[in-house]
């Protein structure tokens, strides 16, 4: 599969968060602002797996249907990488 710009853009976004984490906890500042920075990052890494989950199961649906195939077990499948994310 190949990955949108988008993609890859949100992943160093997401890098960039994690490395002002490591960079808060060097610095010894406040549990609550580190927590809150870490959250935010994880939440980011949420909506990123989300957004490839969804590109990929358009992808593999517009692939079965073109081929005459059933959806359904594709539709399971980006379901179950859903759960198994959280």
């Amino acid at each position: 599969m190949e990955y949108d710009k988008s993609v890859v853009n949100r992943l160093k976004r997401i890098e960039g968060q994690i490395k002002g984490v490591l960079s808060m906890i060097e610095k010894g500042e406040d549990c609550k602002d580190v927590i809150t920075q870490l959250s935010a990052s994880r939440s980011a890494m949420d909506r990123t797996i989300g957004l490839i989950v969804s590109m990929n199961l358009e992808q593999c649906v517009r692939e079965n249907i073109a081929n005459g195939e059933s959806t359904e077990q594709v539709v399971k499948e980006a379901v179950n990488l859903l759960v198994k994310s959280r």
